[in-house]
């Protein structure tokens, strides 16, 4: 099916730093779970990047599907939250090309299913070798600093270095 799945972190980051347009201009479509919605807009009213994520809803380009397999979303529940349980069946049901996915457990279960992921850092790296944003290091100490998004000094170090800036 060839679509991109989205839990909530990539989302809201994204959001709330300005660079919503880029999951469009990568991968088209979005499709979020329920649980996801309900994360972002119902429960987060007053997050930065709850407008823009309805926007894109109303747009078109960001779609609501339910995961059908009730056996395989129990399982995944046991270990994961809502969310994040949700996106990763939906991207196993409808065969995703991608899922976007921050939190390392949430990447460790997606890897156990084969599931292609990146989240929001390798986003903003692919933003940066294609000239759609000037500067990563200015976009992850945003992340960072605005946003009490949580980087790992060896990931934050190799991600600067992988486009060729300095710390």
């Amino acid at each position: 099916m060839h679509e991109a799945i989205s839990n909530t972190s990539t989302l809201i980051h994204l959001s709330a730093i300005g660079h919503l347009k880029l999951l469009k201009e990568f991968h088209g479509k979005i499709v979020i779970p329920p649980a996801v919605w309900k994360e972002i807009v119902e429960k987060g009213k007053t997050r930065p990047g709850v407008k823009e994520i309805k926007e894109a809803r109303k747009d078109g380009w960001l779609k609501i599907m339910t995961p059908e397999n009730k056996p395989l979303l129990r399982l995944l529940s046991m270990q994961l939250d809502n969310g994040e349980a949700e996106a990763i069946a939906l991207a196993i049901e409808r065969e995703a090309s991608i899922i976007f996915l921050d939190e390392s457990d949430a990447r460790k279960t997606a890897e156990i299913y084969k599931l292609q992921k990146t989240g929001v850092i390798g986003i903003l790296i692919r933003a940066k070798l294609q000239k759609r944003i000037p500067s990563l290091k200015k976009e992850l100490d945003k992340l960072q600093n605005r946003n009490n998004f949580w980087i790992d000094k060896k990931l934050y170090r190799k991600a600067i270095e992988s486009v060729g800036e300095r710390i």
